[in-house]
């Protein structure tokens, strides 16, 4: 059977893990859905094709339990797995349980790449890098110079705020419902924040300042579900110069239907997955995430029956 095919293993699996060869896997709860089995199973076979070093790693997935993720962490070290992803709910456990944290993701509070180093784990964020790489790749758009707002405050939010604050976007401007979580969310980016002008709204009531030409990131749980409500009316904002939703599945999100209505340049997710995990890939094996990344891509968009 196919790696990426495999049933989803369980932290008696991982206590009983005595396969040959280099070890990979994700971690999540749940897990069943992830692509990630998939994208990088199938840049591993590709790169095997001309590097046999290649030949032996595998990348698994397990479901693991919040209660059960320090239990985990202990057993993939010791069984000597090279990397781990780590989704939800994992990426803020992670990320005081770690034996050191790449500088570039202690302002984001979390982990969704560890590597194995003798004295523990290392943890990386590529999130904010699968989301700024998506943009370029499917907006034609950085985010640096570029004035943002970005729909949501938790923890997806926190990770895009501050990249593209630590890009230098021109100003960044967070819609949140609730504002207790907003006011969090700007005290935590208040200080990588330089001078780089951000302000908080709630999406109710858009302030009237706000800037045109401003790429809209959606990075709420709004979308989900075909019942969900739009994060934000975008009528109600000056024309952005294009919209961005994290959410993968679906593929067209109501938010993304209605900048289709509006005749505005969009796009999902599934980019902003290919690019973090091939940037994960690069951390574990040193091959630049560009040369994996479309490998990775064409596995996602099977996975989801896109051409």
């Amino acid at each position: 059977m196919n790696i990426a095919d495999a049933p989803v293993l369980t932290l008696a699996d991982l206590a009983a893990w005595s396969r040959p060869g280099t070890a990979l896997a994700v971690l999540g709860h749940p897990i069943k859905h992830s692509l990630s089995p998939r994208m990088h199973n199938a840049a591993l076979a590709e790169l095997a094709r001309t590097d046999t070093r290649f030949a032996t790693w595998q990348y698994v997935r397990f479901e693991i339990h919040p209660d059960d993720l320090p239990r985990a962490l202990d057993l993939l070290h010791a069984k000597k797995f090279r990397g781990v992803n780590l989704t939800v709910p994992h990426k803020i456990i992670a990320f005081d349980r770690v034996a050191e944290i790449d500088p570039a993701a202690r302002p984001v509070g979390a982990v969704n790449t560890l590597r194995w180093t003798e004295r523990g784990w290392h943890g990386f964020n590529t999130d904010g890098y699968g989301l700024a790489a998506a943009v370029r790749e499917t907006l034609g758009l950085d985010l640096t110079g570029a004035p943002i707002v970005l729909l949501g405050a938790g923890g997806a939010a926190r990770g895009a705020a501050v990249e593209c604050l630590q890009r230098r976007c021109a100003s960044l401007w967070v819609a949140n419902r609730t504002r207790e979580t907003l006011d969090t969310l700007l005290a935590i980016i208040g200080p990588i924040a330089s001078d780089v002008p951000f302000h908080g709204f709630s999406p109710a009531t858009p302030p009237t300042d706000l800037p045109a030409g401003a790429i809209v990131i959606n990075a709420t749980s709004a979308g989900l579900r075909p019942e969900d409500p739009m994060p934000i009316d975008l009528a109600a904002l000056p024309r952005p110069v294009a919209v961005f939703d994290m959410i993968y599945n679906p593929p067209q999100t109501g938010l993304l239907r209605a900048a289709a209505d509006r005749g505005l340049p969009h796009a999902n997710g599934l980019a902003m997955l290919v690019h973090q995990g091939a940037k994960s890939l690069e951390h574990w094996s040193g091959i630049p995430a560009g040369q994996t990344a479309p490998t990775m891509a064409a596995a996602a968009r099977a996975a989801r029956g896109l051409t």
